[in-house]
């Protein structure tokens, strides 16, 4: 006799309408994407792409889609800014700045997690944190970005040493002041949408992402060299989740002194 159960299961299993949008949202855009002549992402990262795009819709809604899509197109648009400064220095993102499945991730993934965990326990916490993660990276993207095109001066974060741009663990000032209006932009954008509720969380996200990036250009003066494994992608994740950690512990911290500034 034929097993039934997993046809039975496929059939009874509840599909919210959400997740039926999201999947023919994500279809679309996805298609459009293939089709375009410039990609900002790879056909790899398109096809990762679709699927972050349905966890997301489904587990926040257009609120939170409206967040991760502004920070794709911004930190693609911010990629492109000072292109043939960067080409001429050497440094400038290989594939033209199209983002494969590794950078998608690697972007994304803590802000995929606080999706899902705010689908299953509801918490306002999980809201912050998703928007800090992204706040983090597109300071990161930014800070980078510019620094690498614009910065007159870069120095090593941990020894203030003048060092040439882009090299792991260097900093500038127009780096920083971009990087943290680009952390402002992602939170102003959650709040609009509602992701987040109190304008002191727009400064709680700019804080974690500050120290976030800051973290991560240690890591990448003094540990990022010396381990293989230690890839661009995986500093980008501890990055996010770092930022989006740090939201959380400001939250907390505020709600143990019954200060809910969230």
């Amino acid at each position: 006799m034929i097993n039934s159960f997993p046809i039975n299961f496929l059939i009874n299993f509840p599909i919210n309408g959400i997740w039926l949008i999201a999947i023919a949202l994500n279809t679309i855009l996805g298609a459009i994407a293939l089709m375009l002549p410039r990609k900002v992402l790879t056909t790899a990262g398109i096809c990762h792409a679709w699927g972050l795009g349905i966890i997301i819709w489904g587990c926040l809604g257009w609120q939170g889609y409206t967040v991760i899509l502004s920070y794709l197109i911004v930190g693609s648009g911010v990629t492109r800014i000072g292109k043939e400064i960067k080409e001429a220095k050497g440094i400038a993102e290989k594939r033209d700045g199209a983002r494969g499945p590794e950078n998608l991730w690697g972007s994304a993934a803590t802000g995929a997690v606080c999706a899902i965990a705010q689908a299953i326990a509801p918490n306002p916490i999980w809201l912050l944190a998703y928007v800090a993660s992204l706040s983090t990276k597109l300071a990161d993207t930014t800070a980078s970005e510019i620094g690498k095109a614009y910065g007159k001066s870069t120095f090593l974060i941990t020894t203030l040493k003048p060092v040439a741009a882009g090299t792991e663990g260097a900093v500038s000032l127009e780096g920083t002041i971009a990087g943290v209006m680009g952390s402002l932009l992602i939170a102003m954008i959650g709040w609009a949408v509602g992701l987040l509720t109190s304008p002191w969380s727009l400064l709680w996200c700019m804080i974690a992402a500050f120290i976030a990036t800051n973290i991560e250009s240690l890591i990448g003066a003094t540990l990022q060299n010396k381990y293989d494994w230690l890839t661009n992608e995986l500093v980008n994740g501890i990055n996010t989740t770092i930022g989006a950690a740090i939201a959380i512990l400001i939250a907390q911290s505020l709600h143990a002194f019954n200060l809910l500034l969230i």
